[in-house]
């Protein structure tokens, strides 16, 4: 094992204990039109990762105001570290989501993310999702 290798362990380690969230990050499911009973029938999301994160705002995050629909958004940018070797069943894209079931930080649990971005590295030690809060 070379240094780098070591040192990469290493940190992917000591990284683990920072991941206190527990998360779901999943793909909404398309909702299809019930020509019959004329009802929207969503079809059920995709769960792509379900466990330990870290979730924490981003570095330079102001919180954006903007408007969707007819309301005022504030949007507020959060990376999402999930362990480094996580495998998932699909690769996770842009406006997939991401919910907090439990977190240290009580004010945490409840809060959807969408995906905003994706980060891949070979000598990173955690696989990072950019995503933000639309509320």
């Amino acid at each position: 094992m070379s240094d780098l290798d070591a040192a990469l362990a290493a940190g992917r380690l000591a990284a683990l204990e920072l991941q206190r969230e527990t998360i779901t990050l999943y793909r909404p499911g398309d909702d299809s039109f019930d020509w019959d009973t004329g009802t929207d029938s969503p079809s059920p999301a995709t769960v792509l990762y379900s466990g330990p994160a870290r979730v924490k705002p981003a570095a330079q995050s102001r919180g954006e105001e903007v408007e969707a629909g007819e309301a005022n958004v504030t949007l507020r940018e959060y990376t999402v570290s999930l362990p480094w070797d996580t495998t998932v069943s699909q690769l996770p894209a842009v406006g997939d989501l991401v919910d907090i079931s439990a977190s240290p930080d009580a004010r945490m649990v409840g809060r959807r993310l969408w995906v905003t971005g994706l980060q891949y590295s070979s000598t990173a030690t955690v696989w990072r999702i950019t995503a933000e809060d639309r509320s």
